[in-house]
């Protein structure tokens, strides 16, 4: 059974390159392009996991997980960041709202992003569940 990712991304080519990439490690992907949009998608679909970027328009990733951890069944979604940002700020802020991982989009090719996500599943599922 394939899982359902979420991927919030403001950027449309990223987010069509996120999306294949997904696609190929056998994701079913959705998508939103702000984190007003993500909030709804997420609390509607109730994805398996989420792949947030944290600069966007109309509501930025760290206040998407904020309003999404607010929500009984977004307190527990597995969430990992893919942006442009590394300050520390960032990165504590993120952490301190059950951030499972945070990927530096400069420093990581989204293919290997998309084959560690996969691999991490088991190990993801297993740390959610507990919570």
């Amino acid at each position: 059974m394939k899982k359902l990712l979420l991927i919030v991304e403001d950027e449309q080519p990223l987010l069509t390159l996120m999306s294949n990439e997904f696609i190929k490690e056998n994701f079913e992907v959705i998508t939103a392009r702000n984190g007003a949009d993500g909030v709804q998608v997420a609390l509607k679909n109730h994805p398996d996991l989420i792949v947030l970027d944290i600069t966007m328009p109309v509501m930025d990733g760290l206040s998407m997980l904020k309003t999404l951890r607010q929500d009984q069944w977004g307190n527990n979604v597995p969430v990992m960041v893919l942006t442009n940002r590394d300050d520390s700020a960032n990165i504590s802020g993120m952490m301190n709202n059950k951030v499972f991982r945070y990927f530096i989009k400069e420093e990581n090719k989204l293919e290997d992003v998309a084959k560690e996500i996969k691999e991490m599943l088991p190990v993801i599922e297993r740390t959610y569940k507990k919570n």
